[in-house]
């Protein structure tokens, strides 16, 4: 079976964790008190997400410990200047009502805006951001630094210029896009991979061949999603939800394992699901 957790540089980090885009208000806060309350240790959010204030006023009132839990947060694009690195991670962990951050992520790439095909000029110089993480990790602030949404050779580039190891590269991982590359790269270079929109933004709920797997397992084809990404050797997750019962299924998948054909079988890259599941992500809340 898989372990719960994944340990890169010899840091034991929840292989399950909880997602929260899109995620606000007091839906945010009751998804992260039910996470803790399950035994999710592990809590995923990002300053554009606008809702670290409540992640963190749950973090406050639950009764596990703040050190047991991995906490990762990424800076906005409009903080990636030196100073305003430095200013804005102070305000998170304000709002996160916390004396430092687990991870710190590069929320994208300082020449790719989000959703953007192709790189643009202007953004401040990568080194620049990562020297403001770097001495952030310095002060104590900030515990490891990271990037998302990077390819290999934007990632080679950011291992480079950091003093500090990149520790994680989060990026979208799930049966209909292919990562093998990436992860190859992230494995040969101590470098674990967090996913994100393991589920295909529910693109794998009505997914025939997940469910068939499933049924072997006494599992749900989201569970077989989950399971199939972090079957993956480096690879953490973190789905988001918000109902009791879902948080408990996405962490229920530590009981079975897949077999190597049934691995490969999950494996369907299409862009066109992946295109599909992204329209869907973009639809109102």
């Amino acid at each position: 079976m898989t372990a719960d957790t994944v340990t890169v540089g010899g840091v034991e980090v929840p292989a399950v964790g909880l997602g929260t885009w899109r995620l606000r208000g007091d839906d945010c806060r009751r998804a992260v008190e039910t996470a803790l309350e399950l035994g999710y240790r592990h809590v995923d959010t990002a300053q554009a997400y606008g809702n670290e204030r409540r992640v963190g006023a749950a973090i406050e009132s639950s009764p596990v410990d703040r050190d047991d839990v991995f906490l990762t947060t990424k800076l906005d694009g409009g903080s990636r200047r030196n100073g305003a690195v430095q200013r804005s991670v102070r305000e998170s962990l304000d709002r996160l009502g916390t004396d430092y951050l687990d991870c710190l992520l590069v929320h994208w790439p300082n020449d790719k805006p989000p959703f953007s095909p192709v790189r643009l000029p202007g953004g401040p110089p990568l080194a620049e951001t990562l020297t403001a993480m770097n001495e952030l990790v310095d002060e104590g602030l900030v515990r490891h630094v990271g990037v998302s949404n990077f390819d290999v050779r934007r990632l080679d580039e950011a291992r480079r210029l950091s003093d500090a190891p990149i520790f994680t590269n989060q990026v979208q991982f799930h049966p209909y896009w292919d990562q093998r590359r990436l992860l190859s790269y992230c494995r040969r270079n101590d470098v674990f991979l967090t996913a994100y929109s393991p589920l295909c933004h529910g693109g794998v709920l009505d997914d025939d061949v997940l469910r068939r797997v499933g049924r072997r397992y006494g599992k749900t084809a989201a569970q077989v999603a989950i399971r199939w990404a972090i079957q993956h050797e480096g690879v953490a997750t973190i789905p988001k939800a918000t109902s009791r019962d879902h948080l408990a299924a996405n962490r229920d998948v530590f009981d079975f394992a897949l077999t190597e054909a049934e691995m490969e079988r999950i494996r369907r890259p299409s862009k066109l699901r992946t295109f599909a599941g992204f329209a869907r992500s973009r639809l109102p809340v």
